[in-house]
């Protein structure tokens, strides 16, 4: 098996257990916070996802993660997070799981942002091979967390 093969099988992986987690917390009613300062953090989530969503254009999802056409995208959110999209589902679960603490809870969140981290190490391991400036990218800006990771 070749590394992009590789790749591709980890991040439709990672991807199924992000869906897999997202569905089970909306199944047992956790996936909508209940307090409103949780919304809130929820709405900037979506917020945060439709303004990545916008910036990327109209290129499409790849389920094995391998890049689409065109330049490497590093305006809107993307100056500040590499993968504005996945941090904005990962808030999201986060302020799900704050409103509703819970070992199920938290597990299933964590199963999320597990799944998500998988695909973006995946994602990064494509980008590395399709953009020479990526390595550089890669060092001014955040995985998920700007400032820390």
């Amino acid at each position: 098996m070749s590394s992009s093969n590789g790749a591709g099988r980890t991040a439709i992986a990672g991807f199924g257990v992000a869906v897999l987690g997202i569905a089970l917390l909306y199944v047992r009613g956790a996936l909508f916070a209940r307090h409103w300062p949780l919304m809130a953090v929820q709405a900037g989530a979506v917020g945060l996802m439709i303004w990545a969503r916008l910036t990327f254009g109209l290129r499409s999802f790849n389920l094995g993660a391998a890049p689409t056409e065109g330049e490497l995208v590093t305006a809107g959110p993307y100056r500040f997070w590499r993968h504005p999209i996945y941090a904005a589902v990962i808030i999201f679960v986060s302020a799900a799981a704050a409103s509703r603490p819970g070992l199920m809870t938290f597990a299933l969140a964590l199963a999320v942002a597990a799944g998500l981290f998988l695909r973006m190490r995946s994602e990064e391991q494509f980008l590395l091979q399709k953009y020479p400036g990526y390595r550089a990218y890669i060092a001014r800006t955040a995985r998920v967390v700007p400032g820390l990771f």
